[in-house]
């Protein structure tokens, strides 16, 4: 009987095992630099059409419902497919899917760019959203293998990855309002390209293959989800249109519930489930969800009318636009670790409950006050509450679901709070663009004053019932 021998690994003191080491830093390094470029760009396009919003629409004579899909189609494909961006990378190879990802990503910048009309660019976002969202798992995927060895050094590659992409949130607004003031709201999609095109080819010649036991992937689950989401955010955006007892909006409404119903009763049933509905057993892991979806609808309401009020009731140009929505975004920068930080201290409910309560009386503020001659003073301070409190609401919402799940459900858990937190994103502009339209609209800066005003009331709610469902949430969530 043959036997084969193996031969001893260089020791790290050898020079084999010098330069063994050399090339594995060297690797991980790669894989930091091109899944943090990667996530940047997702991330920037999440935000980078705020302040291209106002040009956008007066370019193709749309509607506020239209220009609420510019966002919303972006922001429900991503939802509804991160978990399966993340099921594909475990089955196919998450280098491969990278690059899929980030070169359908490009692709759908370029249908972007070139869109004749608003519903050709609605439909390359979608696009866009799709490859976003097999891009941001995979990616964090893959920065956590590369960096398995050790805990301290995966916490300073995972916090070199979210700083790059808070950065992308931070900079969307004003990188957006310099492009289309510098030269026009397609080059906000054309920057994506060289970047997209470079790292597609530096992630296939520079990374490694990786890869996890794949379970099956929910096919049911996922058509039942994304019918679900498009029909009821589809008759919210309707509503003020067609009219709310319309056909059109009450067969959207009642058939997105129907689905929404239909999907939970399959992936209760479903060997393999996208979301595990046993998770919800968890009075933490429903209650934080729940306020992550109405927060976050509070949150993208706001970023969807701030700069167009600042640019059509004030009349700023785009960059000034970007540059006043700054101190509101850098919150998150100063008032999300600090949050972070207090978890341990405070507890859960506490965090969340009080931000969301700020965040609500900072919006219900700006809408009382809402009037084009609003000074700058006047704009922001109610904005630095709001974003504080929110937030501070942040990290512990996350805490809450990812504390009240067991480690080997973190990645189930992790994939359906980001899903709910997109999908209460769109919820949240679609329900503050029918608002808006009954109460407002662009015929004159008095007149978007009143109609913003009326969304930022609407997004207190949101903020304020997200509260409620944050005192459901346990004092300290623990694992079920």
């Amino acid at each position: 009987m043959d036997v084969t021998v193996a031969e001893p690994l260089p020791r790290a003191s050898s020079p084999a095992g010098r330069q063994s080491a050399k090339e594995a830093t060297h690797a991980r390094t790669w894989v930091l630099a091109l899944t943090s470029v990667a996530s940047f760009m997702v991330a920037l396009d999440a935000l980078v059409v705020s302040t291209a919003l106002s040009t956008i629409r007066v370019d193709f004579g749309t509607t506020i419902e239209a220009l609420g899909w510019t966002v919303n189609a972006y922001n429900l494909s991503f939802a509804v497919l991160l978990l399966t961006g993340a099921a594909l990378g475990d089955r196919f190879g998450r280098r491969r899917v990278l690059g899929v990802g980030l070169g359908l990503f490009t692709a759908a910048s370029i249908g972007c760019a070139v869109a004749p009309n608003v519903s050709w660019l609605i439909a390359a976002r979608a696009v866009q959203g799709a490859g976003g969202a097999m891009v941001m798992p995979v990616a964090l995927a893959l920065l956590s293998a590369a960096f398995s060895g050790s805990s301290a050094e995966r916490a300073r590659a995972l916090g070199v990855f979210s700083g790059l992409t808070g950065l992308a949130l931070l900079a969307g607004p004003v990188v957006g309002g310099a492009m289309v003031q510098g030269v026009s709201w397609h080059w906000i999609f054309w920057l994506n390209v060289p970047i997209g095109l470079v790292t597609v080819l530096l992630v296939q010649s520079r990374l490694s293959e990786s890869s996890a036991a794949s379970a099956p992937l929910d096919r049911a689950g996922l058509l039942l989800a994304s019918a679900s989401a498009l029909a009821a955010v589809w008759g919210l955006s309707r509503a003020n249109v067609a009219g709310w007892t319309s056909p059109e909006v009450l067969a959207a409404l009642v058939g997105g519930l129907v689905l929404g119903i239909t999907f939970v009763a399959w992936e209760r049933r479903t060997p393999e489930p996208m979301i595990p509905m046993r998770l919800f057993r968890s009075r933490a892991f429903a209650a934080a969800n729940a306020a992550c979806f109405l927060f976050t609808g509070a949150l993208y309401a706001a970023l969807f009318f701030n700069a167009q009020f600042l640019q059509t009731a004030q009349g700023y140009e785009p960059l000034a636009a970007g540059v006043r929505l700054l101190p509101w975004t850098a919150t998150l920068f100063i008032f999300a670790p600090l949050g972070g930080r207090l978890v341990s201290r405070l507890g859960e409910r506490l965090l969340i409950v009080v931000g969301l309560v700020m965040q609500a009386f900072g919006l219900a503020w700006l809408a009382r006050m809402s009037a084009p001659d609003l000074n700058f003073v006047e704009f922001a301070a109610p904005l630095l509450i709001a974003g504080a409190g929110v937030s501070l609401a942040m990290p512990a919402a996350q805490n809450a679901v990812l504390s009240s799940v067991s480690p080997t459900a973190i990645g189930k858990a992790s994939g359906t709070y980001n899903m709910l937190r997109f999908l209460g994103g769109a919820f949240g502009i679609a329900l503050s663009g029918t608002v808006f339209t009954a109460s407002g609209g662009f015929g004159s800066p008095q007149l978007f004053a009143a109609g913003f005003a009326a969304a930022l009331a609407a997004a207190a709610s949101l903020s304020l019932l997200g509260a409620l469902a944050g005192l459901l949430v346990p004092p300290r969530a623990t694992t079920v």
